[in-house]
């Protein structure tokens, strides 16, 4: 894998997130992580699609990882404005996006928020609205031994910080995001929406949001459920490498829901 160019703390809007960056060969693109996850659970395996071909960073958000707790974390507003502030301060230029859950529903709201700064997206297994019939129950909160003692290792903060954080991210996923389909019409970049074939969300989802978005691509690994990242992750890493090959919007020989643009584009080319 990849050398990293480093790995430190580094102040985005007066808060020390943790970075890391790792050899330019291409655009930059930011790697997001899952919510209650961080950076180290996910980049050996999402790192081989992009090392070669882009410049890639990535953090831990706020209360996720090496990065501490500080007010208004959770919500899906913060996070968003996070990432923002981590490309104009960090990054430094509008970059592509790779968001794994969480991560990948921060890339979709920003998509929307401030889309002169995204490039396009790679959403893997997110859910553009709450109310997706989520299969797990929200109201069991747990954190092992194990959990607590590598809290405490990576943040030097009360183990009992990690039940809150915990709390907090339920309550988060019942209420949020909130978006609608006729936001999603608007998003200008292109868009992978990539899941396995056995989310924790109904498949009509999906499919309404992949429909909804312009130059919106579908992938639906077989035999996968959430945690494609780390099932199927060669195939995975394929189909975004094959994403990023054009970026174009897809010009296809029988063309259904993406007919009327396609006339369109061949018309005037």
């Amino acid at each position: 894998m990849s050398k990293p160019v480093y790995r430190k703390f580094i102040e985005v809007d007066k808060h020390k997130i943790w970075s890391v960056k790792w050899k330019k060969n291409g655009e930059p693109v930011v790697l997001l992580h899952g919510g209650l996850s961080h950076t180290a659970k996910w980049e050996k395996q999402i790192l081989p699609a992009v090392a070669k071909t882009h410049e890639p960073f990535a953090y831990d958000r706020t209360a996720h990882g090496y990065t501490k707790v500080r007010p208004g974390y959770m919500h899906f507003d913060f996070q968003v404005n996070e990432l923002i502030n981590f490309l104009k301060t960090v990054v430094k230029k509008p970059a592509h996006i790779i968001g794994w859950s969480d991560g990948g529903n921060i890339g979709l709201l920003a998509a929307i928020k401030k889309p002169n700064l995204i490039k396009s997206l790679v959403g893997i297994g997110m859910n553009y609205t709450w109310d997706a019939g989520l299969s797990f129950d929200v109201n069991i909160v747990e954190a092992s031994e194990e959990e607590n003692a590598n809290f405490t290792k990576m943040t030097e903060q009360d183990p009992k910080l990690l039940l809150e954080i915990k709390r907090k991210a339920f309550k988060v996923w019942e209420s949020e995001p909130k978006l609608k389909l006729s936001n999603l019409k608007k998003i200008k970049c292109p868009v992978l929406v990539l899941v396995g074939d056995d989310e924790p969300f109904n498949s009509k989802m999906t499919f309404e949001m992949y429909e909804a978005i312009p130059n919106g691509r579908l992938a639906v690994i077989p035999g996968a459920s959430h945690a494609v990242v780390n099932e199927k992750t060669k195939l995975m890493q394929e189909v975004i490498k094959d994403f990023y090959k054009t970026l174009d919007f897809p010009i296809t020989k029988m063309p259904n829901r993406r007919a009327k643009r396609q006339e369109k584009i061949l018309r005037n080319s």
